[in-house]
């Protein structure tokens, strides 16, 4: 697994994402289609953005090639320069191809992915530029986007009330949302990695305990998805790739702040979510999105089946149970079968049917589709058994 998957990213990924430089107009192109054809004047999402400049300033961290910097440094300028909100601070949603504001509203979840890629361009290069940058968005969620008893969603520019119809789906409009949770969690472990500001570990602490009593489902052992403002669910989901990118993420965030073994170790329930995905979710090979209502949602997403590979060999490494690692191992081959696109020119699809079909026809690369996921199985992978 870990050679193939060296050769994968080393000989197709990385070079894919560095053809997609904007040099310019910069940043890097918003939107590929499913037929490959590269729209140079499509919107471009901060998202999209920010998770470029974690992937290439953590190619650069994994395996210290510098050809990765100036890439990472392309992203990092468009995001200080085009999506950074100079008046009212945190960034837009999405800029033209130009860098001008489309959509100028402030969600939580964006502002998490800026903070997480800026803090690790930090770590790649020291520019203290960046660490400053994403220590005010980390203040301004901890001031406009949460309320007492955790973090709200979606805003106006000047951090009004907003829909939040960018994380909601299945017929209901969410008031907090485990997802957001979990990347605001995610984007603090690497601010507090990189700065150990004891302020930034007291709110990973409080968001460990709000996964613990909100959003763990100990009867269902799992997480749920979509709640109101007081944490009541509101819809019978259980998001497969969720709860195993949940499991292994909250051991990382619990081992980066030295809780392992101590008040705010979660490895109970990260065990018990990851056993039960094993159990009744995954088919040993691949795991579907996800099972709303009852009805299981067969199709093979990308970044599920990356998660899927992640958590298994998390799961393998705390318990030595070889079970784990051979789920990851066969996640893993199926995504080279189907997931991975063989056409010249692209990169992976998006999603497969259960027979490793991509009828669905997504674009390739969109304000969501990016090198995230696979990127950073990739460097776990690379990390933990390199």
């Amino acid at each position: 697994m870990l050679n193939e998957m060296k050769k994968e990213f080393e000989e197709h990924v990385i070079p894919f994402w560095k053809n997609l430089i904007d040099k310019e107009y910069g940043g890097f192109y918003g939107e590929m289609n499913f037929d490959l054809y590269l729209d140079k004047k499509a919107v471009k999402g901060c998202i999209l953005n920010s998770r470029i400049l974690w992937f290439f300033s953590n190619a650069f961290l994994t395996f210290k090639d510098e050809s990765c910097l100036p890439y990472a440094k392309q992203a990092y300028e468009f995001l200080k320069n085009a999506f950074y909100d100079k008046e009212y601070g945190g960034v837009y949603w999405s800029v033209s191809y130009d860098g001008k504001p489309v959509e100028d509203m402030k969600h939580t979840y964006n502002q998490a992915f800026a903070i997480y890629g800026l803090s690790s361009y930090y770590d790649a290069t020291k520019d203290e530029e960046a660490l400053k940058l994403a220590t005010e968005i980390f203040k301004l969620i901890e001031t406009k986007c949460r309320d007492n008893d955790g973090y709200l969603e979606a805003f106006t520019r000047v951090f009004g009330d907003e829909d939040n119809d960018k994380l909601s789906e299945n017929g209901v409009m969410a008031t907090r949302t485990m997802n957001t949770l979990l990347h605001v969690m995610e984007a603090y472990t690497e601010l507090y990695r990189v700065s150990k500001s004891e302020e930034v570990k007291e709110k990973i602490i409080e968001i460990l305990g709000i996964f613990r009593n909100k959003i763990f489902n100990p009867e269902k052992e799992r997480m749920e998805v979509f709640f109101d403002a007081d944490y009541h669910s509101l819809i019978d989901l259980h998001s497969f790739g969720h709860d195993i990118e949940t499991a292994w993420l909250i051991d990382r965030t619990v081992e980066v702040i030295g809780a392992e073994g101590k008040e705010n170790d979660m490895s109970d329930i990260t065990g018990v979510l990851t056993e039960k995905i094993y159990r009744d979710c995954f088919d040993g090979n691949s795991l579907p999105a996800e099972c709303c209502k009852g009805v299981v949602e067969e199709t093979r997403v990308w970044w599920v089946e990356c998660e899927t590979v992640i958590g298994f060999l998390n799961a393998y490494q705390r318990s030595n149970d070889e079970k784990y690692l051979k789920a990851a191992e066969n996640t893993w081959e199926f995504i080279v079968k189907y997931i991975i696109d063989p056409r010249e020119g692209s990169e992976w699809y998006s999603d497969v049917n259960k027979e490793g079909v991509p009828e669905s026809r997504k674009p390739i690369v969109d304000a969501w589709t990016c090198p995230y996921h696979n990127g950073r199985m990739y460097f776990e992978v690379v990390s933990r058994l390199g």
